[in-house]
């Protein structure tokens, strides 16, 4: 990591058996790989949700939005929850209003309310 704050980082750890994709900085067409595996494994873990954390998104674009719903579908046909947790940035929130994407989403202002809403 060069420590560019807004390099696009996935990573997955689990609380109190739970899993969290974290998914920091910018992600766009190239990150959109990453997210998708990590989300796909979640889907798979055993857990009746998954966390999206988007606290540290910078910046998403609609290949990250593509990602998210598809990951969604799956978690609704598997019979999981997907929850999206912020707080978001402006510019992710944007993403969600203008597309009218929000509400395709079960979403949380933190990471906490998200573990157990």
């Amino acid at each position: 990591m060069t420590g560019d704050e807004n390099e696009p980082v996935v990573t997955v750890t689990r609380r109190d058996g739970i899993p969290v994709v974290h998914l920091h900085g910018d992600l766009d067409d190239d990150s959109a790989p990453a997210a998708s595996r990590a989300l796909s494994e979640a889907a798979t873990s055993g857990a009746g949700r998954t966390v999206v954390d988007l606290s540290g998104t910078c910046f998403a674009d609609s290949s990250i939005l593509h990602v998210l719903l598809e990951a969604q579908k799956n978690h609704a046909a598997a019979g999981l929850v997907l929850v999206l947790a912020g707080p978001l940035q402006p510019v992710v929130r944007r993403l969600f209003d203008v597309t009218g994407s929000g509400r395709a989403f079960h979403m949380t202002d933190s990471l906490a309310t998200a573990m157990t809403c």
